[in-house]
């Protein structure tokens, strides 16, 4: 992805809502479409940032890739004249894509501030190339098991092993701590 150092001039970022899932078909139409509707002097780049989970389960690794801003899309677009009038071309263009709610800010959005976009891109910087587990418990905490021969039982986690999905907890049984392996999978935050 081709970060742009300068900005075409009267581009600025807005935040779009979409529907619930529908954050990457709106960024493929913006992306395919800004050209056939000649868009391309208004509609500059379209961000959608996302991160690569992985989940262990019944020994086998999966990943997928999870946004960081579920709902949202970030569109660098020129949407109002020198003037401050909201340009109508790149505006209803956007706001007709399928699965866009629209602007946040409703009918007089608000740019994003360059450190919120800074940020954005950090958070993209820092996801690129590196997998997060799903869930991500602490030494210490307590979580009920949900699966096993221990289910319903709690326990208190000692160990934790990222690469293999594996947690070991203390589980109380008749009154002594037993040490017990775990999959994340098997275990559940308690929720207070």
């Amino acid at each position: 992805m081709p970060t742009q150092t300068t900005a075409p001039a009267g581009a600025q970022w807005f935040a779009l809502h979409t529907l619930s899932g529908q954050e990457n078909k709106v960024k493929a139409y913006i992306e395919k479409f800004k050209k056939v509707e000649e868009l391309d002097d208004f509609i500059f780049e379209v961000l959608l940032p996302t991160e690569i989970v992985s989940e262990v389960k019944n020994g086998k690794k999966s990943t997928k890739t999870r946004k960081l801003y579920p709902g949202y899309v970030f569109i660098q677009v020129r949407l109002y004249d020198e003037d401050k009038k909201v340009i109508n071309k790149p505006w209803y263009f956007v706001k007709e894509v399928a699965g866009v709610i629209g602007f946040v800010g409703g009918e007089a959005p608000a740019a994003l501030r360059q450190t919120e976009i800074d940020e954005i891109r950090a958070r993209i910087e820092a996801a690129n190339g590196k997998e997060v587990p799903k869930v991500q418990y602490a030494i210490g905490e307590e979580v009920k098991i949900t699966d096993g021969a221990f289910t319903n039982l709690t326990g208190r986690i000692d160990e934790i092993d990222p690469d293999r999905g594996k947690l070991k907890i203390s589980v109380s049984i008749f009154g002594r701590f037993t040490p017990v392996e775990l999959e994340y999978w098997q275990v559940q935050r308690i929720t207070e």
